[in-house]
């Protein structure tokens, strides 16, 4: 899949490994490993296949977004980055069409 970041800061965070370390402290290892589960997978729908990721979408104002579980509490947030989003007939998003994300952010949003 084809990751982009929601700002400059957030991609040096995530990309440069001491950054990574600096920013996130023990949850760089899993956000790590999330990030390498995105980045082989050919679309989201194979992120369902990952139990531990817990891939699924958000609602309420978090809508058109998804995560997926770094540690018990903390999220990695993203959307797609179509234009427009692959819809099914029924409205939802179709995960399979789906090939490029941008991720807006992790936090422990609970």
């Amino acid at each position: 899949m084809e990751i982009s970041y929601k700002n400059k800061k957030l991609e040096k965070q995530l990309t440069n490994p001491g950054e990574l370390i600096k920013s996130y402290g023990q949850l760089a290892v899993k956000i790590k490993m999330r990030l390498k589960n995105l980045k082989d997978a050919d679309n989201l729908a194979v992120m369902r296949t990952l139990p531990a990721a817990r891939c699924h979408e958000l609602s309420g104002n978090r809508k058109g977004e998804l995560a997926v579980d770094v540690s018990g509490n903390y999220r990695l947030i993203f959307e797609p980055y179509h234009d427009p989003i692959p819809q099914k007939e029924d409205g939802g998003m179709n995960w399979e069409e789906i090939k490029k994300i941008q991720i807006n952010q992790i936090e422990d949003y609970h």
